[in-house]
């Protein structure tokens, strides 16, 4: 049976408050908590139903953190989901500087002001399938480690470096000079301008697009068309969900690799 205290731990780490003061995060799902097991994250508890347990006994062989049986009338008091699934675990924050020189011959996303976990944790997912090791956020970004963005990641969080900056200085400050692409309504069609497959991508806030503090950094200006681009049409959308943009921009990116 779990302590008051334990689920008065484990609820606090929904805030980010307590999940900066504690360095720990909550992840949920059996597939999130499989990939963050066998990743370099340290797992320092799992809290699953005993079926979910037993399922996994070879996997958690190598685990070294408390495992504990729950109910399921206990794992819904500890959850973040309307509907538990299985498996809750508490997970230490990774605190691992980044090296900028290592970017220069990467391709890597930069978030300016991503503010919907959905959204947050779904470009996680993108770069993960592109094969994009880095995202750099603003410091006004979503909490990476906000349990509804390692939610919408669905593991690809174990997989993709997420790291916080204050974007302006970063790129200015980088010991190289990379070629910087802007997502933008104003720009060159992505379909006919030369990509390369390293670089920075700039992806803006979902209100706002890139700031006009990031727009200086910009060496080329993408934009993607709508099928009816050019023509006043009430049917066409007045701009993509930034997930969605970043979907689309990577996949181009990495077609021209092929």
């Amino acid at each position: 049976m779990l302590s008051k205290t334990q689920i008065k731990h484990l609820t606090s780490l929904r805030q980010k408050k307590y999940r900066e003061e504690n360095a720990q995060f909550i992840a949920e799902g059996s597939k999130t908590v499989t990939d963050l097991l066998e990743s370099n994250f340290n797992v320092l508890s799992i809290y699953a139903m005993p079926g979910w347990i037993k399922e996994n006994d070879a996997l958690l062989q190598n685990h070294n953190g408390g495992i504990f049986p729950v109910t399921e009338g206990e794992l819904s008091r500890i959850s973040n989901l309307t509907t538990p699934n299985q498996v809750l675990a508490q997970i230490e924050i990774h605190n691992h500087k980044l090296d900028p020189a290592k970017l220069e011959h990467e391709l890597v996303l930069v978030l300016d002001d991503i503010s919907d976990p959905g959204n947050l944790g779904t470009i996680i997912r993108i770069a993960d399938w592109f094969g994009i090791n880095y995202i750099i956020c603003s410091e006004f970004s979503v909490d990476v480690y906000n349990p509804k963005v390692i939610q919408a990641t669905m593991g690809s969080v174990s997989r993709v470096n997420v790291h916080y900056a204050f974007l302006g200085g970063f790129l200015k400050e980088l010991p190289f000079k990379p070629k910087v692409y802007g997502t933008m309504l104003e720009g060159e069609n992505i379909y006919k301008t030369d990509l390369t497959p390293e670089g920075f991508i700039i992806i803006g806030n979902e209100a706002r697009g890139i700031s006009n503090d990031l727009q200086q950094h910009i060496t080329h200006r993408l934009h993607i068309p709508a099928y009816k681009e050019g023509k006043i049409d009430q049917g066409t959308a007045e701009s993509l969900n930034a997930s969605v943009a970043a979907a689309l921009v990577c996949g181009e990116f990495r077609r021209r690799m092929l």
